[in-house]
C-alpha cells in the first residue's frame, strides 16, 4: 500500500547556513508581496478601464516574475529559484481559497482576499520541489543551494526506508518555529498491510476538555493541558515584551523566549496526541469518534481556551489517516447524535443534560454513570448498530454514519420502530425496558 508521510526533523544549523535559511524564507514572503502588489496594481487598472490581464494563477504570475525578476529583484540569484515559487504558489492559492469561497465551491468559514506578509509575523517557512533533496545520512540533511545541514535528532527512521526503495522523497519544507529550525519531508512510502492487535474489538472515544478522552473501556487519558499550565510565564513574557523598546536588542530576546514558550505548548499537545491516536489505532478494529463542530463550539468565551488547548479536531484529522495506515476501521457519529443524553443500557434519551452535570442518572432504568464514559459507551454501540444492519453505507474512513432501520441512530428513527434486544438502539421514553 503506497500513501503520503512526512517525516520532520530539528535541524542544527551552522550560524551562515542559519543566514541563508532565514534569506530563503525572505524571498518567499518577498515573491508573495510582490505578486500581490502586482495583482492589485491590475485591479486598479482593471476599474479604470484599461484591458489588463491580471495573474490568477501560479503559471500566470511566475510568468509575469521571470519578465520583471531582473529590475525587482536583481539579487534573486542569492537563493534558490524555488523560494519564489513557493511565495507564488502560496498567493495562488490564497487567491483561488478566496474565489472559491465567494462562489460557494469552498465550505467552510469565508476566506478573506490575501494581505500582504510582514516580516516576523506569522510561519517563516519555504518549500524546495526540485533540486538536491535528500537525506544523506544518519545526522544530515542536504537542502538546494543550502549545502549539507546537520540535523539534531536521527534520520534513521526515514534513511532506512529510502536506502530499501521503500519511501521516494517529493518535497522538502523549512520552516522555523520557537526559534529553532526543521525540515519536512513529504514522502510516498510503501507500507505494508497493517492489522490492529484486537481486529475484533471496537471502542468509542469520547474526546472532551477535562480529560482529552474517555474510551468506552472506562479508561479515561488524561489532558496535559499545556496552555492552561503556560499561562502566567505567557502573559509575564507579553507584558514584558511591551515594555521593551521595539527592535532593541532586548526586545527581539524577549520575543524569542515568548515563541518558544508558546512552541513548546504545541509539541507538548501534538505530542499527547499522536500517543493517543497511534494507540488507539493500532489496537482496536474499529474506532468511532463524533464529528464535533470545534469551530462553533469555539465561539463560546468562556470555554473557547480550553477548547482550542484539547485539540479536539486533531483527535479525529491523525485517526483518518492512522486507522487507514494500521488495518482499522473509523466510524464517526453524525453531528447531532445525542450520544451524551441516551442510556447505554436502555437506550432512553434525556431531553435536557446541562453542560455542568458531569454524572448521568437515567430516569427509566436508574443508571448512574459518568457522562463521558456513557457517551463513548454509546458511540461503541453506534458501530455495532452498523456493522449488524446489512451492507455498509460510506462510513469506514472519516464519513459520517447512516445506518438503515435496523441500526438507525436515536435522532434519525422514527416512533416505534426500536427493535427490542438489538444493541445501541434506544427504547422509547418511559419505557422500563
Amino acid at each position: 500500500m503506497k500513501a503520503l508521510e512526512a517525516y520532520r526533523f530539528a535541524l542544527d544549523p551552522s550560524p551562515h547556513q542559519e543566514r541563508m535559511l532565514a534569506s530563503h524564507s525572505g524571498a518567499r514572503r518577498f515573491a508573495f508581496n510582490w505578486g500581490l502588489a502586482l495583482v492589485k496594481e491590475r485591479l486598479e487598472a482593471r476599474e479604470r478601464g484599461e484591458d489588463v490581464e491580471v495573474p490568477w494563477t501560479l503559471a500566470a504570475l511566475r510568468r509575469e516574475w521571470n519578465r520583471q525578476k531582473e529590475q525587482v529583484a536583481p539579487w534573486w540569484r542569492e537563493n534558490s529559484k524555488e523560494a519564489y515559487s513557493a511565495g507564488l504558489n502560496g498567493l495562488a492559492r490564497g487567491l483561488k481559497a478566496f474565489f472559491d469561497s465567494r462562489s460557494g465551491k469552498r465550505k467552510g468559514r469565508r476566506v478573506g482576499f490575501p494581505k500582504f506578509r510582514k516580516k516576523g509575523r506569522g510561519r517563516e517557512s519555504v518549500r524546495f520541489t526540485t533540486g538536491a533533496i535528500r537525506v544523506d545520512d544518519k545526522s544530515h540533511v542536504v537542502l538546494p543551494r543550502i549545502g549539507r545541514v546537520r540535523t539534531h535528532e536521527m534520520t534513521t527512521a526515514l534513511l532506512e526506508r529510502v536506502q530499501s526503495d521503500r519511501a521516494r522523497i517529493l518535497s522538502a519544507t523549512v520552516s522555523r518555529e520557537g526559534g529553532r529550525w526543521f525540515v519536512s519531508f513529504t514522502c510516498e512510502v510503501e507500507r505494508d498491510a497493517g492489522r490492529p492487535k484486537r481486529p475484533r474489538d471496537v471502542v468509542g472515544v469520547d474526546a472532551g476538555l477535562k480529560h482529552l478522552a474517555v474510551l468506552s473501556t472506562g479508561e479515561k487519558v488524561p489532558n496535559p493541558q499545556p496552555l492552561r499550565k503556560a499561562l502566567r510565564k505567557i502573559a509575564r513574557l507579553n507584558r514584558e515584551l511591551v515594555r521593551r523598546k521595539r527592535r532593541s536588542r532586548h526586545w527581539e530576546d524577549t520575543r524569542r523566549r515568548l515563541n518558544r514558550a508558546h512552541a513548546r505548548v504545541a509539541r507538548i499537545r501534538l505530542d499527547a496526541m499522536h500517543k493517543l491516536t497511534h494507540r488507539l489505532a493500532t489496537t482496536f478494529g474499529t474506532v468511532v469518534v463524533e464529528d464535533l463542530n470545534v469551530a462553533g463550539m469555539g465561539r463560546n468565551r468562556r470555554l473557547s481556551r480550553a477548547i482550542y488547548d484539547a485539540g479536539l479536531a486533531e483527535l479525529r484529522r491523525q485517526l483518518r489517516y492512522k486507522c487507514e495506515w494500521y488495518g482499522s476501521r473509523l466510524v464517526q457519529a453524525p453531528r447531532m447524535y445525542p450520544s451524551s443524553k441516551t442510556c447505554s443500557r436502555c437506550g432512553a434519551i434525556k431531553e435536557i443534560l446541562p453542560l455542568w452535570e458531569r454524572v448521568y442518572r437515567c430516569d427509566v432504568c436508574g443508571t448512574v454513570m459518568d457522562r463521558d464514559e456513557n457517551a463513548a459507551r454509546n458511540l461503541a454501540a453506534l458501530a455495532v448498530a452498523v456493522a449488524g444492519s446489512g451492507p455498509e453505507t460510506k462510513n469506514a474512513r472519516g464519513e459520517d454514519v447512516r445506518p438503515d432501520l435496523a441500526g438507525r441512530s436515536s435522532m434519525k428513527r422514527e416512533a416505534g420502530t426500536r427493535q427490542l434486544g438489538k444493541t445501541g438502539a434506544p427504547a422509547p421514553q418511559g419505557t422500563g425496558t
